[in-house]
């Protein structure tokens, strides 16, 4: 590495940001503690910086690439520290404080938990006859996953995740089930980790079997045609305190035989040559071969090789070993295999690969790049279906397997639809639909008479038809052209006061479509205004749309953002003093990158488990992974483009930031809170004037998932009170 780095303690009286003293001091430590005195839910919506814990600052300066960088925080990033546990609680303390002094909040959770309190479905699949799917009777901390013999049988509970833990807090993040339906394979995360332990059960008894696979990460399981085994992939059992902080590398591929102890699982493919290839071992349908997806990082591309299952120690085959664009295996027809491919298509295309002549002049273009962007493509029914964005809500095409075109399946309105999975010989397939006002509704298509019907529909204590949604188009800062929806109750009319929350992401190839959200709904049903815009970064548009926000291209992204924002003020809908902006993950650090830039320019903001030390998010977990989104920084030219806009580091000493309520987790092992405890630290500590700053930090959660209903619901409370209170909204809920 050509960091060009070292590390200098000082004296604290050299440090470039003196503000506090030692962490080891014993004054310091015990000055933790003082804040709770302090009545932080008194009336009015500031807060003096008195308020806030007295956080100790380190003198740590850093020099990279020639350029000098403090971090007088970084002994926040040691989670198991007696000092850090000591500043968690007291920060939570005045922010539960504050938060439980908001006299609308208990009206909000009570909204909430009404509306949440509704049966939710998963897509059913069908494996062996039996029909698979997850319900939510409605205030269930985790979905429970059913199994019914028909259509028309009653279904059956298989696993309950709610048996697993007193207090939800332990989730089921994956599944798997054998051909034949007769095994389930599941994976459970704890905490919200993004750590997992798979099981097997059988799911004629509903009973799990002996069989336990440990330290698996960002893996699923594929079963053998013979439903003797599986594939999954794992890394190597970290120490428990590096549990949450150690990078991970070295991923490695394994077949699990049913009934045989973890250690005696057979080593399918490893490279000790290549620490951060992640591998995907799926099996196709016709049991013939193990594709075996290679990823590096978060980056689309990806090699694809594969496994003859039927020839005895067959040795892997580097079919796809170029990494040049992304490649997504769909079927296979015996040895011709099809890919979804950006291959010379940013938006996306379908591709014929025989292996028994795979060089490139071989290949064979079935459906071609067309205006939409494909999100997925899968074969059913002899028939190809094709999920496209167009403009990013969904269009659903269906094909013949020789690329001609069929039919478009026409959907409710503008909104989402996804599932359409099933194998090449099934007649149905089954999807949801969902809107920003209309929760998931099950569809299964019949394929032999191209028609749809609802399998299952939810009831909400609400009526859809009393919210609209819009789509606009607005220039960004350099001129592109940015849609958005616009989603409140129908009748609005701008008046140039309306709270608004702006929410966005951009990043990473990840399409942001429309959705139902409880915590929307209830923000529109206070009579705020919600907006969407789909930031470059995103993949709504395709690979040039994702690559045109990253690394040196990553400021297009917060460009679009500020634009928006101003777009909302400048047409009437608000004010910059009742107007939010929110984010998670990389949208957190999409919120912190616009409040520092323009913090004139927002009331409040929300930033969620964001990514905020754009210097250091490689060396935890998973974060050397983001690179090919955000660069390196120990690249010296990457270097200078995240130093540019971390949130971190261009906090400001004396600037009135927005009110801000930052949101983490301290099992968080994807984006490590340490990103939001120094963040949070440093803006607390540059804050002028009374505006508040905030830091919510959940225990026994982590980066999002799984994480329980009660906490969900608590959390929007929280989240909605706080603007509610800084955006100085008036409320009016039906009771």
């Amino acid at each position: 590495m050509n960091t060009n780095s070292g590390t200098e303690y000082l004296c604290h009286d050299h440090h470039p940001w003196a503000a506090g003293v030692a962490a080891g001091c014993v004054a310091c430590l015990l000055a933790l503690s003082g804040c709770a005195t302090h009545s932080a839910g008194r009336t009015g919506r500031g807060l003096p910086k008195s308020a806030y814990p007295v956080t100790p600052q380190t003198n740590v300066v850093e020099t990279l690439h020639g350029v000098r960088v403090a971090d007088p925080y970084r002994w926040l990033e040691d989670e198991n520290a007696p000092a850090t546990k000591a500043w968690v609680g007291a920060e939570n303390q005045v922010t539960f404080a504050y938060l439980a002094g908001i006299p609308e909040r208990e009206a909000i959770k009570r909204r909430l938990t009404q509306l949440w309190n509704y049966e939710r479905y998963g897509v059913p699949v069908k494996q062996g006859g039996r029909y698979f799917f997850s319900k939510n009777d409605g205030l269930q901390n985790q979905s429970v996953l059913y199994v019914a013999e028909s259509l028309d049988a009653a279904p059956r509970v298989l696993l309950d995740p709610n048996a697993l833990s007193k207090d939800g807090t332990v989730a089921l993040s994956g599944t798997a089930i054998s051909d034949d339906g007769q095994r389930l394979a599941y994976g459970v995360a704890v905490a919200g980790s993004d750590w997992q332990e798979w099981r097997v059960r059988d799911v004629t008894t509903a009973q799990d079997l002996p069989d336990v696979i440990k330290w698996v990460k960002f893996s699923g399981a594929s079963w053998t045609k013979d439903g003797q085994g599986f594939f999954y992939s794992r890394y190597d059992e970290p120490t428990e305190a590096q549990r949450l902080t150690k990078v991970n590398y070295f991923q490695k591929l394994y077949f699990h035989k049913l009934g045989t102890a973890q250690a005696d699982d057979v080593l399918v493919y490893e490279r000790p040559d290549r620490k951060e290839w992640g591998f995907g071992g799926g099996v196709t349908d016709d049991g013939r071969y193990l594709i075996v997806s290679v990823s590096q990082g978060t980056d689309p591309k990806n090699r694809v090789f594969y496994k003859d299952l039927q020839a005895p120690d067959a040795r892997v085959v580097e079919l796809l070993n170029d990494f040049d664009a992304s490649y997504n295996f769909i079927d296979n027809d015996g040895p011709v295999f099809w890919f979804q491919t950006d291959l010379d298509a940013p938006r996306g295309r379908v591709i014929a690969i025989d292996t028994r002549a795979p060089e490139r002049r071989n290949w064979k273009e079935l459906i071609p790049q067309a205006a939409e962007t494909i999100q997925g493509v899968s074969a059913v029914n002899q028939q190809f279906f094709v999920n496209y964005l167009q403009d990013a809500h969904t269009q659903v095409k269906v094909f013949d397997l020789a690329g001609r075109f069929v039919r478009e399946i026409p959907l409710p309105g503008l909104g989402s639809a996804g599932g359409f999975h099933g194998k090449r010989t099934d007649t149905e397939t089954f999807y949801a639909y969902t809107s920003f006002s209309t929760p998931a509704v099950i569809f299964r298509y019949d394929a032999t008479t191209a028609t749809s019907t609802v399998f299952r529909q939810p009831k909400v204590a609400f009526n859809p038809d009393d919210y609209e949604t819009r789509q606009v188009f607005y220039a960004s800062k350099d001129g592109t052209r940015i849609p958005m929806f616009i989603s409140h109750k129908k009748g609005l009319k701008p008046n140039g006061r309306t709270p608004t929350l702006l929410y966005g992401y951009g990043g990473f190839n990840i399409s942001l479509t429309p959705s139902f959200s409880v915590a929307n709904l209830v923000w529109m049903e206070m009579g705020g205004v919600y907006a969407m815009p789909n930031l470059r970064g995103g993949g709504e548009y395709g690979e040039d749309w994702h690559q045109a926000g990253t690394k040196a291209r990553k400021q297009n992204v917060f460009d679009d953002f500020i634009a928006a924002a101003e777009w909302l003020v400048a047409n009437g809908y608000t004010s910059r003093a009742r107007l939010a902006i929110s984010g998670g993950s990389n949208g957190g650090l999409l919120v912190g990158a616009c409040m520092t830039q323009r913090p004139d320019l927002f009331g409040a903001c929300l930033p969620a488990v964001g990514v905020m030390d754009m210097l250091r998010f490689h060396k935890f977990t998973i974060g050397w992974a983001w690179t090919s989104d955000y660069g390196s920084p120990d690249n010296a030219e990457d270097f200078r483009s995240l130093l540019a806009y971390s949130p971190l580091q261009n906090l400001k000493p004396g600037t009135r930031y927005p009110a801000t309520l930052i949101t983490t987790a301290d099992h968080d092992d994807r984006v490590v809170p340490a990103h939001s405890f120094k963040f949070a630290a440093r803006l607390q500590a540059c804050q002028r004037g009374s505006n508040p700053v905030l830091i919510r930090i959940e225990t026994k959660a982590g980066h999002g998932a799984g994480k329980p209903t009660t906490k969900l619901i608590e959390e929007a409370a929280d989240k909605l009170g706080f603007l509610v209170k800084t955006l100085r909204m008036p409320v009016e809920l039906p009771e």
